[in-house]
């Protein structure tokens, strides 16, 4: 498979408003990806608990396939959130993209 298509890059916000698209556009893109996939945040300017409730189920529904999600290159205000919520110890998180499709070969 292409590494392009294991990547996903939302961008803009991941809140409430738009939580369950963001839901059903990652879900769709992570079995298209053979639950293997790589979550490029880098545009994502905010991300509310709504968008971390999304990018859990994502993780889980890839564990659930022998797969991985792997979160790439946010923001320091994302990976703030991520550190607050506890995210970075339940999560990969990587630097970039390159790190992450690394990552998810090996699974």
């Amino acid at each position: 498979m292409n590494d392009t298509n294991r990547i996903y890059t939302p961008k803009g916000r991941i809140d409430a408003s738009n939580a369950a698209a963001a839901e059903k556009e990652i879900l769709a893109q992570l079995e298209a990806a053979d639950f293997k996939l790589v979550i490029d945040l880098s545009q994502v300017e905010y991300l509310s608990s709504a968008g971390l409730r999304v990018l859990l189920i994502a993780a889980k529904k890839a564990k659930q396939n022998a797969g991985q999600t792997v979160l790439a290159a946010p923001r320091a205000a994302i990976l703030e959130v991520f550190k607050m919520s506890g995210f970075d110890k339940i999560m990969k998180i990587t630097s970039n993209c390159d790190e992450g499709l690394a990552m998810i070969a090996n699974t």
